[in-house]
């Protein structure tokens, strides 16, 4: 990370969110975060180290046109954009003969379309500063699902497919693309949802930060295209 270097953190007051532009700040980036839970949002960025921190909540990721007016204004007010690390996503999960098509569409709109609109929006203001990272969050389960996350796992597949494409497409213009894919994250609410689940497998939000952070980082300037499993 170069200090002064401006990364845009979506799903900033979450669990992985908060970790990474916790992290980021450390580093000397500037972080615009973005969120649409304003007041966790706030105490994220109040609390980052650094200053010129964006506190951004009222963007709608699944918006492409919201997308394109988010990144056109942080590069208004940071006059510049070197990176994306998009952490917002959901899960959820069940059985064949009790789910819909609108999980299918849930799932799709918050983990393949947020991730499409911000790399989409994004690309044109990497290739002005001479390139970028962009990096993700696919999962294990998009690897290898289990019973009764169809939807989640083929919606995380399709991040993992866009990764690899985007790759390829955009590195002429030295923007790397890359996914990391963690195995459940250790979350209050995971906890509550899976009480007896065996956690040794499971993984911290910082661990999964931390992966995020060294694919933005220049010490991955000659990585892309890779789906880095954390746990």
């Amino acid at each position: 990370m170069v200090t002064g270097q401006v990364i845009i953190v979506t799903g900033a007051a979450g669990n992985v969110g908060s970790a990474l532009a916790a992290l980021l700040a450390s580093r000397g980036a500037r972080v615009a975060a973005v969120d649409t839970v304003k007041p966790r949002l706030e105490a994220v960025v109040a609390a980052l180290p650094g200053s010129g921190h964006l506190a951004l909540s009222d963007y709608d990721l699944t918006d492409p046109v919201a997308t394109d007016s988010l990144v056109s204004h942080v590069v208004a007010v940071c006059g510049r954009l070197d990176g994306v690390g998009t952490t917002v996503g959901g899960f959820t999960m069940g059985k064949l003969a009790d789910t819909g098509l609108d999980q299918w569409e849930l799932m799709f709109s918050l983990n393949i379309k947020t991730t499409w609109n911000i790399y989409r929006a994004a690309a044109a203001s990497l290739r002005q500063s001479g390139g970028g990272a962009l990096v993700g969050i696919g999962s294990v389960a998009g690897l290898k699902a289990g019973a009764e996350v169809a939807a989640y796992a083929a919606s995380k597949a399709g991040v993992m497919r866009l990764t690899e494409s985007l790759a390829e497409e955009l590195r002429g213009a030295r923007i790397r693309v890359n996914a990391v894919l963690p195995t459940t994250i250790d979350t209050p609410q995971n906890r509550a949802a899976m009480p007896d689940a065996d956690r040794s497998r499971w993984v911290t939000p910082t661990e999964v930060a931390e992966a995020m952070a060294f694919l933005l980082s220049d010490a991955a300037s000659g990585v892309t295209g890779q789906l880095l499993q954390v746990g």
